[in-house]
């Protein structure tokens, strides 16, 4: 090769060696700042991830028990609806009831205890937690004592919700509700046990017992000029010993309102003509004379929860479901 073009040619390599070299080394911080930024970015989403799967409650076959608190709570509002809770020990209410299980097995409950669909516990709006309440399934008849320990259930019509333990056992867990009464009972540790009496020896000796003697007993003829009557069998004693009794049929209705005065419960019934068709029907409660709004009787749960959502969407928001 020819020696200047060979000089050249070095010259040219070397300046082309030296651009790329400056050219990497300004680009450097460049992409550092961009890789600690990634870095943070990164380190941030994972913190999060790691925080949200630390609150997230496990729903685990055996769940440890955790003991909750005494609350009334303060008024709250759901979808547009205020509840107020308040202790009430006379609660006494008909409607229908629902059942809940998972997801929410192992959740804390509102008064901080952890959920257990095992378990004989209910949800409620108002009542105190814990309460205990005496749910009677109307449809069959059966009945148990459940613990309050939950808010809810927040669906038009339902006015308790019972964990899958208590649905079961109360024969409704397949058909998902039931027509229930529920009432407050006290609470098993106000129940007073009285002691076992003890009878001092001065009371035991006081009075010598009578002599234990052989009684014979023998029918006796009826009297001259009057016919023996026939004798009564006694009648045979129903199954488990207990008395059979007929279960009362029971209604469903939705309430749209209850007046002291006629007229007013009146105008409601016309109010409502274009959403059903209502009716009117005095009653006495707690000694005073109402007129209720009804719809009803209503065939099936469904249509209630659609009647019960069509007068509400409409601005009747005390409507709700009634078992009667």
């Amino acid at each position: 090769m020819h020696p200047i073009k060979h000089s050249m040619s070095t010259r040219l390599g070397i300046g082309i060696a030296i651009v790329l070299a400056m050219a990497v080394t300004a680009c450097a911080p460049t992409r550092l700042v961009i890789h600690a930024a990634k870095e943070a970015a990164r380190y941030t989403e994972q913190k999060k991830v790691e925080q949200e799967a630390a609150q997230r409650p496990k729903s685990t076959a055996a769940i440890p028990s955790q003991r909750g608190r005494y609350k009334v709570g303060d008024p709250y509002e759901i979808d547009g609806i205020w509840y107020y809770p308040k202790e009430d020990p006379d609660y006494r209410e008909t409607g229908i009831a629902s059942w809940y299980g998972n997801p929410f097995h192992g959740r804390t409950t509102a008064n901080g205890e952890t959920y257990d669909m095992n378990e004989l516990t209910a949800a409620h709006k108002t009542l105190p937690m814990p309460t205990y309440v005496r749910v009677t399934n109307l449809e069959n008849g059966r009945a148990l004592t459940v613990r309050v320990n939950d808010r809810g259930p927040f669906v038009h019509g339902r006015i308790i919700d019972l964990s899958r333990r208590g649905a079961q056992l109360l024969g409704f867990e397949k058909n998902g509700v039931a027509r229930v009464r529920v009432e407050a009972v006290p609470s098993p540790d106000e129940v007073e046990i009285a002691a076992k009496p003890v009878t001092p020896d001065s009371d035991r000796f006081a009075v010598k017992a009578a002599p234990v003697v052989a009684v014979q007993t023998a029918e006796l003829p009826p009297p001259k000029g009057v016919s023996q009557a026939p004798r009564r069998e006694p009648p045979k004693s129903p199954i488990n010993g207990s008395a059979s009794k007929k279960l009362k049929p029971t209604h469903l209705y939705v309430q749209a309102g209850a007046f002291s005065f006629a007229e007013n419960a009146e105008r409601l019934r016309a109010r409502l003509a274009e959403l059903a068709e209502a009716s009117v029907t005095p009653a006495k409660v707690d000694g005073r004379e109402l007129f209720r709004v009804r719809v009803g009787p209503i065939a099936s749960l469904e249509q209630a929860d659609e009647t019960l959502e069509r007068l509400i969407d409409n601005g009747h928001i005390d409507a709700r479901i009634i078992v009667d």
